[in-house]
């Protein structure tokens, strides 16, 4: 049953992905990769949200590490870094590893406050 879950929530996870980020790439462009960076944040978010909110297994299945596994790509971030690198681009692929990996820490963490304080 745990896996037809994380199937499922992965189901959404990947097509919203896609969709944000190329939402988000297309009326942002720039030298940073906007859009990997605001799935990851929003997965970082609502995987923080799951936990402060202390979701049942079977929601953690669907929703942590189904959808948010599949909306948050760490692979894409470090392969845009390096594409970054061997562009040349080093301030931007040094400001894609510090405002991504901050960005994503901070917003599991506000997040899973601010439901843990809310629902306990």
């Amino acid at each position: 049953m745990t896996a037809a879950l994380v199937l499922a929530g992965g189901m959404l996870g990947a097509p919203a992905r896609y969709l944000l980020d190329r939402a988000v790439t297309s009326r942002f462009p720039s030298g940073l990769p906007w859009g990997t960076l605001t799935v990851n944040i929003v997965g970082s978010a609502l995987l923080g949200g799951l936990i402060g909110a202390s979701a049942g297994s079977a929601l953690l299945a669907f929703a942590g590490i189904g959808l948010c596994g599949a909306l948050t790509t760490f692979s894409t971030f470090g392969y845009e870094t390096v594409r970054l690198v061997t562009e040349g681009a080093y301030v931007y692929a040094v400001g894609n590893v510090v405002l991504s990996v901050a960005a994503s820490l901070t917003a599991v963490y506000a997040a899973a406050s601010l439901t843990h304080w809310l629902f306990a």
